[in-house]
């Protein structure tokens, strides 16, 4: 070969390898190529759990609809294939931003029951299929982490329908049939299928449940068609109501979509729910659900650095966020380099001070006022100075504010009995769409993971939620159990403009591991400039130095979970400054993120889902 040919061969070679370099602002991170492609379209995205509800998503794009009809429609047939994350017992927390700036909040978590109270769990002594379980707390008395007693009034239903109703475009009708034809059979996953087989010896105190997910006495393999007739017959029934009512209203869609609530929360599926609660001494009753209705709220909100991001208000731990973004603000985290120990560290300990003041302060709104003060600049610049950087705390540091005195959860402090990451990576889902009018839907589905001790409310398919374990007994905190109150829940949604113009919406599950995996893939994307895809697929960190959630509200103090891609001197470096540092596989990472922004100079949508997590994006 000539010599100026080969000189051509390499210049060529080296020109494709310049053009697939990351973007200087990205060479700052170790971790660049991704598994999967990210996913770009110019009319909407649909990023979530199944492929199958991504698809029901997607079919109301090509439909004329908006992100807000793809969102609540990937809603609604996600409920029917990931029965093993929620159902439409569950709860779905969504925020939304128009077509003309406006950012609300849908507060999509029921509501306890009125015969929750206080006294009767203080009371309550164990069943003996409570005691069966391996991972229940032996103590008397405790909010069940799974059966019936935790169940609340379900939420998502209503918080999909205000959606639809207020934001949306289309009809419940057109919205459902996915689902419906979903409900009538689809393919049954390995996830689904696994989930079932660990459910089994539960199925013998529910027979409903088993009658629903063993309908051939049997666990459904990978591969077959897995079909749910009583919760089509559910879905037909509440898309009836519609129809009937639009006859009678001259087309009125409102109308429509109220005969839907009617229908779910006062009419036959109440009346049946409540039958189904008496005759299994649950505490559920129809005069909960038929007082029971979602209004949108306003988010709370914090800028950074140009940037005006959104959460879900002090009934779920979204404001954790805000804190913890607050504090970070005034750190050069991009000097410190990408996952470097100084980095991980600076984040670790700001996320360690926002979460104890989640679990002194936060409850529903309205049982106790919104400590507002923790997202102040001001309170975040005193908070801030307690970050050492050299040492990692062991403490329970709640800040002072002026509202009221931050309460220790001291019932459960020394608990070590945490939910398994595992099992808290599939006890929820994320919902995210983007259309090119700049309207966003983001939402985190859940039922406080359904399987393996789902409980289907008699014939009606619906699988109910185990939320209410969310709540403390610790009377005068703002998160004990009342009547009527929302528990403080995990799930977070979050929404990104930027200088007022739609950007990004992101969500995953995991438990309390949420916002930390938020945090994390909100600084990928803003400050080392990686797309969504490479944003959901880097390593995470996972700090469990916090009141756990969930089961017995166990303590971990100064655990810190890293993804085994981070290199070994970082790891050291960690644990010489104090932090118990463990290592865990990339494919066990605690969450299951999807993220989607729009890029304001092109108006391309960029699409990301975490292949680790078995997400899935599309984008037209």
């Amino acid at each position: 070969m000539r010599p100026f040919r080969v000189c051509s061969l390499i210049l060529i070679v080296l020109s494709i390898f310049l053009l697939c370099l990351p973007a200087p602002s990205q060479r700052n991170a170790e971790y660049m190529w991704p598994l999967r492609p990210v996913v770009r379209g110019t009319r909407g995205a649909v990023a979530g759990g199944t492929s199958m509800g991504t698809d029901a998503g997607m079919r109301m794009f090509h439909a004329g609809g908006n992100a807000v009809d793809a969102g609540v429609a990937a809603l609604f047939a996600g409920a029917v294939v990931e029965y093993s994350h929620f159902g439409f017992g569950g709860e779905a927390p969504i925020l939304i931003r128009t077509k003309d700036g406006h950012v609300y909040s849908i507060p999509g978590v029921g509501t306890a029951p009125k015969l929750a109270t206080l006294d009767y769990f203080l009371h309550r002594k164990l069943s003996p299929e409570e005691k069966m379980n391996p991972d229940a707390d032996e103590r008397e008395g405790p909010i069940p982490s799974f059966g019936i007693l935790p169940a609340l009034v379900p939420g998502m239903v209503d918080a999909g329908l205000v959606a639809l109703e207020r934001f949306g475009t289309k009809s419940f009708g057109e919205i459902i049939q996915p689902a419906i034809e979903l409900a009538d059979g689809a393919p049954i996953d390995e996830t689904r299928s696994s989930a079932i087989a660990h459910s089994v010896r539960y199925f013998q105190k529910w027979p409903t449940s088993q009658h629903v997910f063993m309908p051939n006495g049997r666990v459904p393999r990978p591969g077959e068609i897995f079909r749910q007739p009583d919760l089509a017959r559910t879905l037909r029934a509440m898309a009836a109501a519609e129809k009937s009512a639009l006859a009678r209203h001259k087309g009125d869609r409102v109308a429509g979509i109220e005969a839907v609530r009617d229908y779910f929360y006062r009419g036959e599926i109440a009346r049946k729910i409540d039958a189904f609660m008496r005759a299994n001494d649950g505490l559920l009753r129809y005069e909960d659900m038929a007082s029971f209705r979602i209004e949108p709220e306003e988010p709370v909100h914090t800028t950074y650095r140009g940037y005006e991001v959104y959460k879900s208000g002090f009934w779920s731990q979204g404001p954790a966020f805000l804190e913890a973004l607050n504090m970070l603000e005034k750190f050069d985290l991009v000097g410190m380099r990408y996952n470097s120990a100084d980095y991980l560290h600076t984040m670790v300990e700001a996320l360690k001070l926002a979460y104890a003041d989640r679990d002194a302060y936060y409850g529903d709104p309205k049982f106790s006022p919104a400590p507002m003060e923790l997202l102040t600049k001001e309170y975040a610049a005193q908070r801030d100075k307690l970050i050492d950087p050299h040492l990692a705390s062991a403490e329970f540091r709640p800040g002072e504010i002026s509202l009221r005195k931050p309460m220790h959860p001291s019932a459960y402090a020394g608990r070590i009995n945490p939910l398994s990451d595992v099992l808290a990576a599939h006890d929820t889902t994320c919902l995210n769409a983007i259309d090119r009018d700049g309207v966003i839907f983001s939402s985190t589905p859940s039922g406080a993971w359904l399987l393996p001790v789902s409980v289907i409310a008699g014939d009606t398919g619906i699988p109910l939620t185990q939320r209410g374990q969310s709540f403390l007994l610790i009377p005068g905190h703002p998160n004990v159990i009342e009547p009527g109150k929302r528990p403080r829940v995990t799930l977070s949604p979050t929404l990104v403009t930027r200088q007022g113009q739609p950007y990004m919406a992101l969500s995953t599950p995991g438990g309390d591991n949420q916002e930390q995996s938020l945090l994390q893939i909100f600084l990928d994307v803003v400050e080392f400039g990686m797309n969504p895809q490479l944003a959901v697929e880097a390593p995470r960190f996972q700090t469990r130095h916090l009141v756990s959630s969930f089961d017995a509200h166990a303590t971990h103090p100064n655990s810190l979970l890293l993804d085994e891609r981070i290199p070994t001197a970082v790891f050291r470096e960690l644990a010489a400054r104090g932090h118990r540092v463990e290592r865990r596989p990339a494919w066990q990472n605690g969450a299951a993120p999807t993220a989607i922004r729009i890029l304001p100079e092109t108006g391309v949508i960029e699409a990301g889902a975490d292949p680790y997590g078995m997400r899935y994006a599309d984008a037209w």
